[in-house]
């Protein structure tokens, strides 16, 4: 699971290093992973303190630190 999880953490940074600041919705879309390892991979990130994590409304957005 650890592995899953991190290759969906590595596919997560190349998309939001390549892109502004994304919805979760879109970055599961985009990278084509599922919403369990989006979230997963988001709290791997958030972690490691990779990610800004702000609400637009109703909406996260995701960026890079």
């Amino acid at each position: 699971m650890t592995n899953t999880i991190g290759f969906a953490a590595g596919k997560i940074w190349e998309y939001l290093n390549n892109n502004d600041a994304t919805s979760v919705s879109k970055v599961t879309k985009e990278t084509g992973l599922s919403k369990n390892d989006v979230q997963r991979a988001i709290g791997w990130l958030a972690k490691e303190d990779k990610l800004n994590i702000e609400m637009d409304g109703r909406t996260e957005l995701l960026s890079l630190k």
